[in-house]
């Protein structure tokens, strides 16, 4: 295993985080459905006992039974040997009470005295607004002065003039991203990765697969990786692709088996930042090249079309269309597009099939693009 320091932390990290929400699944069981407690601790401790020291989860994951799970897989000595991530649900904050509630909440089922990464969870405007307004930096000064916490952190969804304000906003020990071959453009993207750098602040990665959808084995690329000068799997083009970033300290992997640890803790033992060749680099141009000539809507994801007066949060409804398009995934891409649309996080169902075909998005597409009858394409794909 080869480690990594964030800035602000003396403490070596292992450049493969242990993701807990996608554990593996009992049987039968559906979308973030109830863990196989007995082979996912097994994966838990193989991790720890090869190197692996960081494990992140957070209060939703598996419907709230992750942090649960890891807490028993720490028990017996395995807590010592990590620097333990959750992260403060965000969403669910109404009053400044509420954040030492689910704090205490969470080191309960965590089964310890206190957390080493404390995330405030999946920032966006709102959720930043919200938690500001409440006292949220006030909060983490004072579970940091009482014990509770040892590290503040968070973790971003939304645009880069947003990250950058929240980056600004306070002493953080690092920022978790989403960041891929795919998404260097996207939400806080290689931008925010540098800003974020620069400012001191560590970088930990989520998605760096964009759910494993990177890792399959597709005709689309197939050849592609066959003619490249180096062997590598998909999985671990992507991986390397992000450890090559020096800025990176840790790229979080939500494995869901055996197999699939065993393989990432061997791409892990070649993670070298700054090891990727101008041949390696022309391999991932073309891969991503590929993917993209796959795209059936060109849509930039601009959000001028926004906001729909029916709820439909059209530029989302696209991405997950062209996604299911792009990487052969109708299944995994149906899942998330029905759990993010669906209202759970913000109230109101934004699916395709909620237009009413008023219109008023396409006066306001800079593409010009025939947005009702896109609409009507996705719906009839993923079902209403």
């Amino acid at each position: 295993m080869l480690y990594r320091r964030f800035p602000k932390v003396p403490h070596d990290i292992s450049i493969l985080g242990f993701g807990c929400m996608r554990l593996p699944q009992a049987e039968g069981s559906g979308f973030a459905g109830k863990i196989d407690e007995e082979k996912a601790i097994a994966m838990i401790h193989h991790a720890i006992d090869h190197g692996v020291n960081y494990i992140d989860t957070a209060y939703p994951y598996h419907d709230g039974e992750s942090e649960p799970l890891v807490g028993k897989a720490l028990a017996g000595g395995y807590r010592e040997k990590v620097m333990l991530a959750t992260k403060l649900p965000s969403w669910l904050i109404k009053t400044r009470e509420d954040m030492d509630r689910y704090l205490d909440e969470q080191l309960a089922r965590l089964a310890t005295d206190h957390i080493d990464f404390y995330l405030v969870h999946g920032l966006n405007k709102a959720w930043w607004e919200n938690l500001s307004n409440l006292g949220v930096l006030e909060f983490l000064d004072e579970a940091v002065a009482d014990g509770r916490i040892r590290y503040p952190a968070f973790s971003f969804h939304d645009d880069l003039p947003i990250f950058q304000e929240i980056v600004d906003a306070y002493d953080w020990t690092f920022a978790q991203i989403q960041y891929n071959f795919m998404d260097e453009q996207y939400q806080a993207g290689t931008k925010g990765l540098h800003y974020a750098a620069k400012k001191g602040l560590g970088i930990v990665v989520m998605e760096p697969l964009r759910g494993g959808l990177l890792s399959r084995d597709l005709p689309a690329t197939k050849e592609i990786l066959a003619a490249a000068p180096v062997r590598r799997t998909p999985a671990e083009w992507g991986l390397s692709w992000v450890w090559d970033h020096p800025e990176v300290t840790t790229v979080l992997s939500g494995m869901s088996s055996m197999q699939q640890l065993e393989e990432n803790l061997a791409y892990a033992e070649r993670g070298r930042p700054g090891s990727f060749t101008p041949k390696d680099r022309e391999v991932i141009r073309q891969v991503k090249a590929a993917f993209e000539s796959r795209v059936t809507i060109p849509c930039t994801g601009c959000r001028y079309c926004m906001p729909c007066r029916n709820g439909v949060d059209i530029p989302r409804c696209f991405e997950s269309y062209n996604q299911a398009h792009m990487f052969d995934a109708k299944e995994e891409c149906g899942g998330v597009y029905t759990w993010v649309l669906s209202g759970v996080i913000d109230g109101v169902p934004g699916y395709a099939s909620c237009c009413l075909s008023c219109g008023e998005c396409e006066e306001k597409c800079p593409q010009g693009l025939p947005i009702m009858e896109h609409l009507k394409e996705v719906a009839e794909y993923f079902g209403k």
